[in-house]
């Protein structure tokens, strides 16, 4: 199992200078490693729970979307919740109904950041709201959860093989072993709420038949 973002945890941001030829793993690959680990180890219950198929569907349109973990772990996030320029949030998307989290597969988690609109790229404009744009948290390479922030190049990072994507870029990889983008999530605001506008564009994770 790739190594997966603990609740627990924040989002790592690396130093700027940092070189981004350094393969070291870093703590959080290590925490994540714990973390699938634990995942094994949940009691019959909560497995069932998390076998509950409205859970594991993929974002929806109209799905609010909640932080993942630290102490607001399942609150709502509001547009003002994300600063300019970064970091990122990860985020799990919520039905706006039951407010249950969407938390019932890893593939749901979405990378959230505000950036400036005229920075983005023209096709990146139309799913975006406000500057706020959102993308699948699921590495290309090697299904990791994308939880580094590089902020002097404004790139998210994986922390298991060092794939950068910037997100002013649709989330292009510029450099590494990814082979593609991470796919988009649509988003809109509405009455103050950050909503999501349409589901992911384009395919979650390895480019393998069967997954995702």
């Amino acid at each position: 199992m790739p190594p997966i973002a603990p609740r627990s945890s924040q989002l790592s941001t690396i130093p700027a200078g940092a070189g981004k030829g350094d393969a070291t793993p870093n703590r959080r690959c290590v925490l994540c490693g714990g973390a699938a680990l634990a995942m094994v180890l949940v009691s019959p219950a909560a497995r069932a729970e998390d076998e509950d198929p409205a859970r594991a569907k993929r974002p929806q349109a109209g799905d609010l979307l909640a932080f993942f973990e630290g102490d607001r772990a399942g609150k709502i996030i509001k547009p003002d919740d994300l600063k300019l320029g970064g970091p990122p949030v990860l985020a799990w998307p919520m039905d706006p109904s039951s407010k249950a989290l969407r938390d019932g597969s890893r593939f749901n988690q979405v990378l959230l950041i505000r950036l400036d609109p005229n920075a983005l790229e023209a096709n990146e404009k139309p799913h975006a709201a406000e500057g706020i744009v959102g993308f699948s948290a699921i590495c290309t390479h090697a299904q990791c959860t994308v939880a580094g922030w590089v902020q002097d190049k404004q790139v998210f990072q994986c922390p298991c093989h060092q794939s950068r994507y910037d997100p002013k870029q649709d989330a292009r990889v510029v450099f590494g072993p990814a082979p593609r983008a991470l796919p988009a999530l649509p988003l809109k605001l509405d009455g103050g709420n950050l909503l999501v506008a349409g589901p992911f564009i384009g395919r979650i994770g390895m480019a393998r038949p069967g997954m995702g």
